[in-house]
């Protein structure tokens, strides 16, 4: 992406630049299969859930610290802390729910204890239409004859770090935009000001580009640190998201009900980007927000990637040789793509040029359906690819899971693996017949040309 300061990590501001969506596959999160819920099965243990949620919603701090077992007092005065960083969150259906009892081998300890596996769900009031859910694993251990939490950190040693709130970080500020909510660390109110500012202006323009039906509203988290961000999205590896300037967090395709989505800034890589680069960033990753429930597994990355860029850069007098670098010089060193991108080519494992150079061409294909065809057409063809009909064999539309717990975020599994999932080709061929009156081999063919004539 233009706008990136600086030329001594290259690789690293190219990966930035492009803006990763990351859309996480929230799990379901059900019962032991076979047996009855571990809710029933432990009812004492979610009483002792419910009543530590009500007093999140009751604001009652000792009614909160009954949840925690006193012995580690470590633990407890964190969990006093974290309960005290709730206080000026705009939070409602504040929930826990038992998923699993036996979630994690737990470490020596005394006395009766439990490896729950816990679903936290809330709201944030006047933003979230559903809940956001996150895991937690936590040791539960009897004491007195009622359940307590002791610790949140047992689970690690087995690769479960659950996800860790902003509040479980730290302070937490607010600031409240027109179109936005920003919650942030306490490092730089002016960056949380900032984005806020930013969020403003893309959300209109966002609204301008897809005129669809969408919230209108965005909710930004801003860490205050990568190794932070990557506890936001429940990974305890933060090299994973070392030069991701922003992610979206949500479940695509999903109906009506889906979890809320939040936009999530890596301080640094963010930092990194001048004016237009923070701009481009945040419009592409709201875009994300607005188009979630009409994208689905079968909506290729480079019509979905391609879509947030084409709306982030509507409307900026930007040539596309300075905005497609990568294939820009792979036009002018006579090694112009043969194919558009697969979703493989937008994991990381292929290094980021190849990453740079799939952004840009789904950007460049996109643009050119806009170009040719007009942008009506463009919003016609993105809705039916997401919602296209599975053909005999194929697999149906469904989530995409992007990122993954401790590992990096990929656009699919890391491998290099350069097929489409199976039926899908077939389906946005026809899908493109039906919109566009070509199929997908004549597109690609104008999409070389289109590519050549632009960047040459």
């Amino acid at each position: 992406m233009a706008g990136q300061r600086g030329a001594r990590h290259p690789s690293r501001a190219r990966t930035a630049g492009c803006a990763v969506l990351v859309i996480a596959l929230l799990a379901s999160l059900a019962g032991c299969a076979g047996g009855a819920p571990p809710q029933s099965r432990h009812p004492d243990v979610q009483r002792m859930l419910a009543a530590r949620a009500r007093a999140v919603a009751q604001h009652d701090e000792a009614a909160f610290l009954a949840s925690v077992d006193p012995r580690p007092s470590g633990y407890r005065d964190r969990q006093r802390r974290m309960f005290g960083n709730l206080a000026g969150l705009p939070l409602t259906g504040w929930r826990y729910d038992l998923v699993a009892t036996d979630a994690f081998p737990l470490p020596p300890g005394d006395g009766e204890r439990l490896a729950a596996k816990v679903k936290l769900s809330y709201r944030l009031k006047g933003y979230d239409a559903e809940p956001v859910t996150s895991v937690q694993y936590l040791t539960l251990t009897r004491r007195g004859g009622g359940w307590r939490i002791s610790s949140d950190t047992d689970a690690t040693a087995a690769g479960h770090t659950g996800t860790r709130q902003l509040w479980d970080q730290g302070p937490v500020r607010v600031v409240r935009g027109r179109h936005s909510l920003v919650l942030g660390g306490a490092a730089d109110p002016g960056r949380l000001r900032d984005l806020a500012k930013r969020a403003d202006a893309a959300v209109p323009a966002v609204s301008s580009a897809w005129k669809g039906a969408w919230a209108g509203q965005v909710v930004v988290e801003a860490p205050d640190s990568v190794a932070q961000m990557a506890q936001l999205l429940g990974s305890g590896d933060a090299s994973g998201y070392t030069g991701i300037a922003a992610v979206t967090t949500g479940e695509a395709g999903a109906a009506a009900k889906a979890p809320a989505d939040r936009v999530i800034v890596n301080p640094d890589a963010y930092e990194e980007l001048n004016d237009l680069g923070r701009a481009v960033v945040l419009t592409h990753e709201i875009t994300h927000v607005a188009t979630r429930t009409d994208t689905t597994g079968s909506t290729p990355l480079w019509l979905s990637e391609g879509f947030a860029d084409w709306v982030a850069y509507r409307g900026k007098d930007r040539r596309a040789g300075i905005a497609a670098p990568e294939l820009s010089r792979a036009v002018a060193t006579g090694r112009p793509p043969q194919q558009l991108p697969t979703d493989a080519d937008f994991g990381f494992t292929g290094g980021a040029d190849r990453l740079a150079t799939a952004y840009e061409g789904g950007w460049l294909a996109c643009r050119m359906i806009a170009d040719k065809w007009g942008e009506a057409k463009l919003r016609a063809f993105y809705r039916a690819a997401g919602h296209s009909a599975a053909t005999p064999g194929g697999n149906g539309p469904a989530a995409r899971p992007v990122a993954r717990t401790a590992a990096p975020p990929s656009a699919r599994d890391g491998t290099d693996d350069h097929r489409q999932p199976a039926g899908r080709s077939t389906r946005i061929d026809e899908t493109m017949r039906a919109q566009l009156g070509i199929g997908i081999t004549e597109f690609t063919r104008r999409w070389r040309a289109y590519v050549k004539g632009e960047l040459s």
